[in-house]
């Protein structure tokens, strides 16, 4: 008999990296046998608790995926309801994702019930512990959901130290998957002709969600550095605020980078990552805090040398001049490391990233997930 496999987290028809990384994991372990149900929510986060357009996807449905939109994150008695459905199911691995500190009553009292069945194993992908923007009552919560977990898989070595100062449960420490769900790698002018940019430009990217762990403050900075203005380096920012545009309107203003800025501010759909990460001539990742970031690996998927800052996880996943640059964060610094990029050029990196990727397989963390060592 197949083995039945349940991950709780977001899912078509939520959208961002983490429903795509839900849905990807899925076809993974059904390649490799597995029966497997995604339970995501009907009610992920109240809108005011939102900063983004909408939470939904413009995408179709994925097709090959058993998804049950079912969960609501602030409704005890949905809680006990599904809790008690998946412990009388008995699956025989539940991966849930745990990202933020508000998910802890919900997840932690639907795993509770679960356990009660003494067959189901839960496991936890734990993207963050400690959560960028903190707030009172944070380590409650996350306490409160860590206590029916049998065992944590972590893509940062950052995470695993925070996870290690709240609880002595089992945790593996993997690399992040690459994403290689975007679509194949297409020419830099095929790329730019669909989204209409210069041919020629000397372009970098920010790709993602805009908010200020992320940096985007910082590479708006260096975008003002004579050595990037001479070199007639360009910006695209491809992405959604997340955070109140006027605070960035006002150094692009303050620096007069209108000229210098390619701004697609808009959630972009995954029918279209491809075409932003293959226009690029690099990716710049200048976040000012960070466990693990879900664009290193498109970047990596895309063969697209990047620069990231030398915080939390980062650096260990961007091997310095080889794959990318890794700068200090602050602009002074991360200016000179997109010229670094320049003057190496992309074949320079192009080796490197090739080989450095064969790292990056969703089979490692399927194996990190159902290690047979269960409490």
């Amino acid at each position: 008999m197949k083995k039945k496999l349940i991950i709780i987290g977001p899912a078509w028809p939520l959208r961002g990296g983490l429903a795509t990384f839900d849905e990807r994991l899925a076809s993974q372990f059904m390649q490799e046998g597995f029966e497997v149900t995604i339970y995501t929510f009907s009610l992920q986060y109240p809108n005011f608790l939102f900063p983004g357009s909408t939470q939904y996807s413009e995408e179709p449905a994925p097709t090959n995926l058993k998804i049950k939109v079912c969960i609501n994150s602030i409704n005890p008695f949905n809680w006990i309801k599904i809790g008690n459905e998946l412990r009388k199911l008995k699956p025989d691995f539940i991966v849930v994702r745990f990202w933020m500190p508000f998910f802890g009553p919900c997840l932690g009292t639907l795993l509770r019930i679960v356990k009660w069945n003494k067959f189901t194993q839960n496991i936890c992908i734990a993207d963050n512990i400690i959560p960028h923007e903190k707030r009172p009552g944070d380590t409650l919560l996350t306490k409160y959901f860590i206590k029916p977990i049998h065992r944590f898989v972590t893509m940062s070595e950052l995470v695993n130290k925070d996870l290690a100062s709240l609880t002595t449960t089992p945790s593996t420490n993997i690399v992040h998957p690459i994403y290689d769900t975007f679509g194949e790698i297409i020419t830099k002018d095929a790329a730019r002709k669909h989204l209409q940019l210069p041919l020629e430009d000397k372009i970098i990217l920010f790709f993602g969600f805009i908010r200020k762990y992320k940096g985007l403050d910082l590479l708006l900075e260096a975008m003002n550095d004579e050595r990037i203005k001479g070199a007639n380096i360009k910006l695209l920012v491809a992405g959604e605020f997340y955070d109140d545009p006027s605070f960035y309107k006002e150094i692009i203003q303050q620096y007069n980078l209108e000229a210098s800025l390619f701004l697609r501010t808009n959630f972009i759909n995954d029918s279209e990552v491809k075409y932003y990460l293959c226009a690029a001539d690099f990716v710049i990742q200048p976040y000012k805090s960070a466990t693990q970031s879900g664009v290193t690996p498109l970047a990596y998927h895309f063969e697209k040398p990047m620069l990231v800052t030398n915080i939390g996880g980062l650096p260990s996943l961007v091997p310095h001049l080889k794959v990318g640059v890794v700068a200090e964060p602050n602009p002074t610094a991360i200016a000179a490391g997109i010229m670094t990029l320049y003057e190496l050029g992309e074949t320079h990196f192009l080796k490197h990233l090739c080989e450095e990727k064969k790292k990056y397989g969703w089979d490692k963390l399927t194996a990190a997930i159902t290690q047979n060592n269960k409490q």
